[in-house]
C-alpha cells in the first residue's frame, strides 16, 4: 500500500483535478518508499500548488521502516527533502497532511508553516454497541426521533443530493464549493470501484430533510459531504444518516472519519458521536516576495479605508 487514503490515488487525482496533478516520488531501485502527490494551478498568473476540492489530504506517504526511532526520524527528513526538491516552480505551496504523518520538522526546517488542524475519528468499528454507547445522550435522541418519521433511502441520485447539498452553502451565505461536474466526474470513478453510498432522510411526504455521502477504502471511510433543508433542521435527520452510515463503514472499513471542521457548531456536532478527536497539520509556505506583496497590499487597503 503506497497510500494512506483513497484522496491519494492516481484515479481521484485526476477525477479532482483533472491534468493538474502530479506525484514526487523515491525509489530505491524499483522500490518506491516515498510519495506526495501535488495539484498545480496558476493565480492572478502565478503558480501555486494546492490542495483541490474534497481532497482533506493527500500525504506524504512513506514507507514504514524498521530502523530504530532515531535513524527512521533522519531517513524520513532525507525523503521528505527529496520529495520536496521535485515539486514544480511555485510561489505559493499548500500540503495537508495525514494525519498519520507526525514527523513534520523538515517541513518546519524547509520553511514552512504548521497549521493545526483537527478531524475526528472513531478507530474502532468492530463493535457497534459499543459505539453508539459512546454517544451523547441527545444524539441518541435525536436518532429515535428520526427513525419515527423518516425512511432512509439510498436511490435518489446525485443531482438529487447535490440540489439539497448546495441549500447548507446557501444558508450560510456560502458560494457552491465545487462544481456539479468535478462531483459528477468523481462519483462516476467511486461508483465504478464501489467505494461510495449517498443516503437520503425522506419523510412520508416525499421531502428529503438531510442527505449524506460516504467514501471509503479498506482503511477508512470519510463522511465526504452532506447537506440539508433548512426549514426541516429539527428532524434529526443530519444525526440519523450519520449513524447509518457508521453502521454501513463498518461492513467495509475499519475507521470513520467525519471530517471534522475547525467551524465551532459543526465541531460540538460531531463530537457528541464520541469520536477521538485526531490532530492533522497543513504545511504552508509562501515565497518571500510574495509575502511582501501581499503585505504591501494591506498597508495599501488600510490606508485607503
Amino acid at each position: 500500500m503506497t497510500t494512506h487514503s483513497l484522496f491519494e490515488e492516481d484515479w481521484w487525482l485526476e477525477s479532482v483535478a483533472p491534468g493538474r496533478w502530479g506525484a514526487a516520488e523515491v525509489r530505491r531501485g524499483e522500490e518506491l518508499v516515498a510519495r506526495l502527490p501535488y495539484v498545480t494551478k496558476t493565480r492572478s498568473w502565478l503558480p501555486i500548488i494546492t490542495s483541490p476540492p474534497l481532497t482533506p489530504t493527500l500525504g506524504p506517504w512513506i514507507k514504514e521502516s524498521q530502523s530504530k526511532y532515531a535513524n527512521r526520524l533522519g531517513e524520513e527528513k532525507d525523503l521528505i527533502e527529496a520529495l520536496l526538491a521535485q515539486l514544480p516552480p511555485h510561489v505559493y505551496c499548500s500540503i495537508p497532511c495525514h494525519p498519520r504523518m507526525t514527523n513534520l520538522m523538515p517541513f518546519h526546517w524547509a520553511g514552512f508553516e504548521l497549521q493545526l488542524r483537527y478531524t475526528y475519528r472513531l478507530n474502532d468499528l468492530t463493535d457497534l454497541d459499543r459505539v453508539q454507547s459512546g454517544f451523547l445522550s441527545n444524539v441518541r435522541g435525536y436518532i429515535r426521533k428520526a427513525e419515527k418519521t423518516l425512511a432512509v433511502r439510498d436511490d435518489l441520485g446525485l443531482e438529487t443530493f447535490l440540489d439539497v447539498n448546495e441549500l447548507t452553502f446557501r444558508r450560510q451565505g456560502r458560494s457552491f464549493p465545487y462544481s456539479r461536474e468535478l462531483v459528477r466526474r468523481l462519483d462516476q470513478a467511486l461508483a465504478e470501484r464501489g467505494q461510495r453510498r449517498m443516503l437520503f432522510a425522506v419523510d412520508s411526504q416525499e421531502r428529503i430533510h438531510w442527505v449524506t455521502y460516504l467514501v471509503w477504502d479498506r482503511r477508512a471511510a470519510y463522511y465526504l459531504m452532506s447537506g440539508g433543508d433548512t426549514e426541516l433542521r429539527t428532524s434529526g435527520a443530519n444525526s440519523l444518516l450519520l449513524w447509518r452510515a457508521i453502521q454501513h463503514a463498518a461492513t467495509v472499513s475499519q475507521v470513520f472519519d467525519f471530517e471534522g471542521s475547525m467551524i465551532e457548531p459543526v465541531e460540538r456536532f460531531v463530537r457528541a458521536f464520541g469520536a477521538q478527536q485526531t490532530p492533522y497539520y497543513r504545511a504552508v509556505w509562501t515565497h518571500p516576495l510574495l509575502n511582501g506583496l501581499l503585505a504591501a497590499r494591506q498597508v495599501l487597503h488600510r490606508r485607503a479605508a
